[in-house]
């Protein structure tokens, strides 16, 4: 029996995943709960929001998110590649900035506009 505190609503509940019992989920107080439950000990992930350096632009950083959440053993990998990237101004929200990170099949994207500054 797992003990986790659900992350998919403000509420916060704290489930009882039996993983022998077929991933049974108790505490929960809807649906998203049970499915919350049961990824977090099958195969958790999570969407990744960053910041990337970027040139030429009023600010130094730009903010970045991947478009899906990604598997959570591959969130080091990811965010080595987001920490290795520099754009140049430029940069508007929702251009991709890694395609397909990790093998996963999931983009990297801006969050914002970032115009370009002489």
């Amino acid at each position: 029996m797992a003990d986790i505190i659900c992350i998919v609503c403000p509420k916060g509940c704290h489930l009882q995943v039996d993983e022998e019992n077929g991933y049974k989920v108790t505490g929960n107080n809807c649906k998203k709960g049970v499915v919350y439950g049961q990824q977090e000990l099958i195969n958790p992930v999570r969407t990744i929001t960053s910041t990337c350096k970027i040139t030429h632009a009023m600010l130094p950083r730009v903010p970045v998110k991947t478009t899906e959440a990604i598997p959570k053993g591959k969130m080091m990998d990811v965010m080595h590649q987001i920490n290795h990237i520099e754009l140049e101004a430029p940069v508007h929200i929702g251009d991709v900035i890694i395609e397909n990170v990790s093998d996963t099949g999931i983009n990297v994207v801006a969050c914002r506009d970032m115009e370009a500054v002489q």
